[in-house]
């Protein structure tokens, strides 16, 4: 009986503090400095619960013709660390992460494996409607033109 009631109260306090999970989807657009300055696009959705989180991002960077700079797509599942709540309206975060990636382009195309790393910062605008500011470091494995790959973007985040 006594176990059944401390075990009671353990859930009771436990369910009662507990930080509800939250999800959030980001459209954005950037650019990636490798070789030469690139427009890249494109979305990430994720999951936290206060401090830790998941996030699946997609992006795809153009082809440059001028300089011979073949397209670049990534899909990457990222482990993310923030801070738990925005402090002035500000919520920083690191991420790293693996994936895919797919590099083609007039002679080239590669499709292999690749990891980032990286962080940013979400600002609150109105709302659940943030501002996300982010820097990330691809390391690109089997044979790109370029094993490292750096991006900023800016995009919109959604929370809900």
């Amino acid at each position: 009986m006594r176990y059944t009631l401390i075990s009671t109260l353990l859930a009771v306090l436990l369910i009662g503090t507990a930080s509800p999970a939250q999800a959030d989807v980001t459209a954005f657009l950037g650019a990636n400095t490798t070789p030469s300055t690139r427009t890249t696009t494109g979305f990430g959705l994720g999951f936290s619960l206060l401090v830790v989180g998941l996030e699946f991002e997609y992006s795809d960077t153009r082809q440059n013709d001028v300089n011979g700079t073949p397209r670049l797509q990534t899909g990457m599942f990222n482990l993310l660390a923030q801070t738990p709540f925005a402090i002035s309206g500000i919520q920083l975060y690191g991420t790293a992460g693996a994936g895919l990636y797919r590099e083609h382009g007039n002679t080239t195309q590669e499709t292999h494996g690749g990891t980032n790393v990286g962080g940013g910062v979400k600002i609150s605008v109105a709302g659940p409607l943030r501002l996300r500011l982010d820097y990330r470091v691809f390391s690109l494995r089997g044979a790109p033109q370029h094993n490292l790959q750096h991006r900023f973007y800016t995009g919109l985040n959604l929370a809900f």
